[in-house]
C-alpha cells in the first residue's frame, strides 16, 4: 500500500511512472527533523551567547567587554573561546560525515539518521547539565557528531525516495526544516532569557526534542530502495519502490536502479574514484556549491543574529526579538522555493537570490559605515532600516542558496560515488561554517561594517560561476545525471571521454543476459 495519493508526476524524458505518495510525504516530514536539529542549534548557539548568566558562568571576560560603557562596539564579543563554543561542532560534524559516509553504504541511510539523533540527544543532555566550560564543549563535540550524521544522510534520503518531478521540493522540506529549527530556537531564547540563572539551560536542554522525534519517527519509515538494492536486497527493495512510488508499475525505474547499483558495486574504492576525471565535474560542482553557501555570509545573521543586534544598540530582549522576526522570514521564504524549484530550476532561483542578498549586503554596510562607529549606537530609526535589510537579505537566501545547496549537491552525483561525493560536500559545508563561526567576531572586529562587503563580493563571483558552470538538474532522474546533464554541458562534458560511456553499458549489456529478467 502507497498509504494514500497526493499528487502525480513523471519523471522527465525516462517517464518513470510516480505518484507522490502519502508515504513519501510522511518520511520526508520525520526525515527532516534531522534539518531542525541543525537549524536549532544555530539558532539556539547565538541567543544563549547573548545571555548574561550564560556568558558569567562560561566567558567571563565577554561578560566583562560586553557592559563596560566604552567598549568598541565591533569587538566587544570578539573571544576565541566564545567562538570555540560556536564552532567546535563543525569540527566534529566533518569527522562524523565521513563515518556516516561509510555508514549510509554499508548499513543504509535509515540507520545513519537514527544514529545522528542518538548523538544529538547525548549532546542536549551535556549541554543543559554543563558544570564547565569543558564540558559544554564536549557536548558540542556530540552535537556535531549528530549533525555530520543527519547532513549526510537525510537529503539522500529524501532525494533518494523522491519521483524525479518533486525531488526539489521534497528535499528542501530539509532546508525549511533547518529554519523552523532556528525560528524555535530564537522564540525559545526570547522567553528563556528572562529566566535567572538557568534560562540558558532550557534553550540548549531544548536540542534534545527534535533528537527524540527523529530517532522515535525513524521507526516509522523505510529504507530507500537504492539503499537496498545496494546491498542486495532487490526483492524488498522492489516492494519497497511500488509502496512509495503507488503503482505497480516500477519495473522500468528498477531496472535503472539495478543498473546503476551493478556499475556502482563494481566500485570497490569509491573514494578514489572521486579523483578520476569523469568524476571531477560533479565533485567541483556539489562542494564548490556549498563554500559559496556559506560565503553569501548566512550563518553569520543566524549565528550571531542577537550579537549583531546588539552590536547596534538594541537591548538584550530587543536583540533576541529582532533575531525571531528574521527567524520568522527565513521560514515563511523557504516555502517559496519548494514550490518553484521544480518549475523555474536551480540555476534561475540561484543567481537571483544572489542579486537580492548582495544588494542588501552592500546597503547595511554603507549605513553601518555611516552610523555605527566604535562607541556610538545607531539611531533608533536607522535600526529598524537595517533589520529591514537583514529581512530582505535572509528571504533571498531562503529560497535560494539555503535549501538548492543541498538539494543540488545530493543529486549530482552518479550512484557509485554518491556517498563518498556527498560526504565532501558535507564536509566543505561544515568546514566552511567552522571557519566562518570561528573568524567572524575577529573579522568584525577588525573589518567592521566592510565586513558586509567582503560578503557581496563572494555573492558576485558566485553568480557568475552559477551562470557560466552550473548544469541545471531540474527533473532529470538520479540514475541519468551523467548523460543528460554532464555529457552535455559544455565545458564538463570534455572531461568524458566515449569509453566512459559504452564500458558501464556493455558491462551491464552483458549481466542481464545471463540472468533471467525482473
Amino acid at each position: 500500500m502507497a498509504g494514500g495519493v497526493i499528487a502525480t508526476g513523471s519523471g522527465s524524458e525516462q517517464d518513470f511512472p510516480a505518484k507522490l505518495t502519502l508515504q513519501v510525504f510522511i518520511c520526508t516530514a520525520i526525515a527532516a527533523f534531522g534539518g531542525l536539529m541543525f537549524g536549532y542549534d544555530i539558532g539556539i548557539s547565538g541567543g544563549v551567547t547573548g545571555m548574561d548568566d550564560f556568558l558569567l558562568k562560561f566567558f567571563p571576560n565577554v561578560y566583562v567587554k560586553k557592559n563596560h560603557a566604552h567598549e568598541n562596539n565591533y569587538c566587544k564579543f570578539d573571544d576565541e573561546y566564545l567562538q570555540l563554543f560556536t564552532s567546535s561542532l563543525y569540527l566534529a560534524a566533518i569527522v562524523a560525515s565521513g563515518g556516516a559516509s561509510l555508514m549510509c553504504k554499508k548499513y543504509g541511510r535509515k540507520p545513519t539518521m537514527q544514529a545522528a539523533s542518538i548523538f544529538f540527544f547525548i549532546g542536549a543532555i551535556l549541554n543543559v547539565s554543563a558544570m564547565n566550560l569543558p564540558m559544554l564543549i564536549l557536548g558540542r563535540l556530540f552535537l556535531g557528531a549528530g549533525v555530520g550524521c543527519g547532513n549526510q544522510a537525510v537529503p539522500l534520503f529524501i532525494t533518494e525516495i523522491s519521483p524525479p518531478k518533486f525531488r526539489g521540493g521534497l528535499n528542501i522540506c530539509f532546508q525549511l526544516l533547518i529554519t523552523v529549527g532556528i525560528l524555535v530556537a530564537n522564540c525559545v531564547n526570547y522567553f528563556t532569557s528572562n529566566i535567572k540563572n538557568y534560562g540558558w539551560r532550557i534553550s540548549l536542554g531544548g536540542a534534545a526534542v527534535p533528537a527524540v522525534i527523529l530517532l522515535v519517527g525513524s521507526f516509522a519509515i523505510v529504507e530507500t530502495p537504492t539503499s537496498l538494492i545496494e546491498r542486495g536486497k532487490k526483492e524488498k527493495g522492489l516492494k519497497t519502490l511500488k509502496r512509495i512510488r503507488g503503482v505497480d508499475d516500477v519495473q522500468k525505474e528498477f531496472e535503472e536502479m539495478v543498473r546503476a547499483t551493478e556499475v556502482a558495486n563494481q566500485i570497490k574504492h569509491p573514494f578514489r574514484e572521486l579523483m578520476k576525471k569523469p568524476s571531477i565535474p560533479p565533485m567541483i560542482c556539489g562542494t564548490i556549491i556549498h563554500v559559496f553557501q556559506q560565503f553569501t555570509g548566512i550563518n553569520v545573521v543566524m549565528f550571531y543574529a542577537p550579537v549583531l543586534f546588539q552590536t547596534m544598540g538594541f537591548g538584550s530582549s530587543a536583540s533576541l526579538l529582532s533575531a525571531v522576526i528574521t527567524g520568522t522570514v527565513n521560514s515563511l521564504s523557504t516555502v517559496i522555493a519548494i514550490f518553484t524549484v521544480d518549475k523555474a530550476g536551480r540555476k534561475k532561483l540561484l543567481v537571483f537570490g544572489a542579486l537580492i542578498c548582495m544588494v542588501a549586503q552592500c546597503t547595511i554596510g554603507v549605513i553601518l559605515k555611516k552610523y555605527l562607529t566604535e562607541t556610538s549606537k545607531v539611531p533608533n530609526s536607522i535600526a529598524k532600516v537595517v533589520v529591514l535589510l537583514i529581512c530582505v537579505y535572509v528571504n533571498g537566501f531562503a529560497w535560494s542558496w539555503g535549501p538548492l545547496g543541498w538539494l543540488i549537491s545530493s543529486e549530482v552525483f552518479p550512484l557509485e560515488t554518491r556517498t563518498s561525493g556527498y560526504f565532501f560536500a558535507v564536509a566543505t559545508n561544515m568546514l566552511c561554517t567552522f571557519i566562518i563561526a570561528q573568524a567572524f567576531l575577529s573579522m568584525l572586529c577588525h573589518m567592521r561594517a566592510y565586513i558586509y562587503f567582503f560578503f557581496a563580493a563572494w555573492l558576485i563571483v558566485m553568480s557568475i560561476f552559477v551562470m557560466a558552470m552550473l548544469p541545471e538538474t531540474k527533473g532529470v532522474p538520479l540514475d541519468e545525471m551523467v548523460e543528460k546533464v554532464w555529457k552535455k554541458h559544455w565545458f564538463w562534458k570534455s572531461f568524458f571521454k566515449s569509453s566512459d560511456i559504452e564500458r558501464p553499458k556493455a558491462m551491464v549489456q552483458l549481466e542481464h543476459q545471463e540472468k533471467p529478467n525482473h
